[in-house]
This record gives C-alpha cells, structure tokens and sequence, in this order.
C-alpha cells in the first residue's frame, strides 16, 4: 500500500476508474485515523493533549491499493475534488425503475376525505 499526497492520490484514483470502465470495479474506503500506534495515543492522553484525528483513504481495484491521509484543514478542498471524480466515472450505473407512490396516497386521501364528510 502508497501512501500518497492528495493530488497525486486523486490522479491515481482517476486512472483506476479509467482503467475499470470495461471490466472491474474500484473500492473506496474512509476510516477515522490518528496515524499513531495505540501506545502513543494513550500517552498523548494521560498528558492532557488532544489527539489530531485525520481520514485516512484507501483505493483498490483487484491489481493496485493505494492510500491518501487528510487532515481538517484540506478535507473541504479533497471533498470537492472527490465528489467530482465520482461525478464522472459513476456513468455506467443504471437508473432505478420507480413505481408510483402517488396513485395509492390519493386514493387513501379520497377515502379519507369521504369518510369525515359521512361523519360530519
């Protein structure tokens, strides 16, 4: 596994879409991550400093992983830039067929609607 810079991370991300356009698919993981062992963590903690937690981001397709950590300061910029690769390599999904809710509610409204006029 690479850990990589943010721009180099998306480039590489943008190629495993390219690369499994045809044929595979690319998996995509976000954890919570301090990037320091447990012993150091609760060190940090018995001293009375807080603890910088960063996303740590993994990419894979069945042949290459590759992985990205993003601190608070730069997790606007990297989601703006995420959800814009996603945007446009999500082309080969299929639309959902929707049944129509609609005409059972008015029916239920109509007869609803009958049954306090009866009362009234």
């Amino acid at each position: 596994m690479v850990l990589l810079q943010l721009d180099p991370f998306l480039n590489e991300l943008t190629s495993m879409f390219e690369r499994s356009t045809e044929k595979g698919s690319v998996w995509v993981t976000l954890k919570r991550s301090s990037l320091k062992s447990k012993l150091q963590r609760n060190k940090l903690v018995t001293s009375g400093e807080a603890i910088e937690y960063r996303c740590l981001i993994r990419a894979t397709d069945a042949k290459k992983t590759i992985s990205t950590s993003v601190g608070p300061k730069d997790h606007q910029r990297f989601q703006a830039s995420y959800a814009t690769i996603l945007k446009a390599h999500m082309t080969a999904l299929k639309k959902r067929e929707r049944k129509d809710k609609k005409k059972p509610a008015e029916a239920d409204k109509r007869e609803g609607s009958s049954k306090r006029s009866k009362k009234s």
